[in-house]
């Protein structure tokens, strides 16, 4: 098993707990209460500083009800986070903008991640013919 250190910023925020059989992923919570207009931007502190094991990053993501719950999207989609973030100081963030009106309250929950190892080296062959058969050139269906 893993060991991962973890820096609390915010002593509101209720600690990381990995729930085993029920998912992998790990919640993250609003460490600050956030009020945003539609269409704002901010980036919402997630209360922690890590420090991963070597080799690994962390994948952060919206959870499946935060749109629903809250009316915001995750600006990149994915967050990564790499080992070499891990200062006391290196504060997780989820950069946002909000689609409505809506208020976020401290140790709300809106996001997880989950560890993934490095992709390995790669290295890339030009060929003329990849030798598969042809699927349609989009999708599963070919179709537009």
């Amino acid at each position: 098993m893993l060991e991962i250190k973890v820096r609390y910023l915010s002593d509101e925020i209720e600690k990381l707990r990995y729930i085993d059989g029920k998912s992998d992923w790990i919640d993250l919570r609003c460490a600050e209460e956030t009020t945003l207009k539609q269409g704002e931007f901010k980036l919402i502190p997630l209360g922690i500083a890590m420090e991963l094991p070597a080799g690994y990053e962390a994948h952060i993501v919206p959870r499946s009800s935060t749109y629903k719950n809250f009316g915001i999207l995750q600006t990149n989609h994915m967050g990564v986070v790499d080992e070499s973030y891990c200062g006391d100081n290196d504060q997780w963030f989820m950069p946002v903008i909000a689609m409505r009106d809506t208020v976020i309250h401290v140790n709300d929950r809106i996001c997880q991640f989950r560890l993934m190892e490095h992709q390995p080296a790669l290295s890339f062959t030009a060929c003329d013919h990849l030798g598969n058969t042809d699927r349609g050139g989009f999708g599963s269906t070919g179709k537009q």
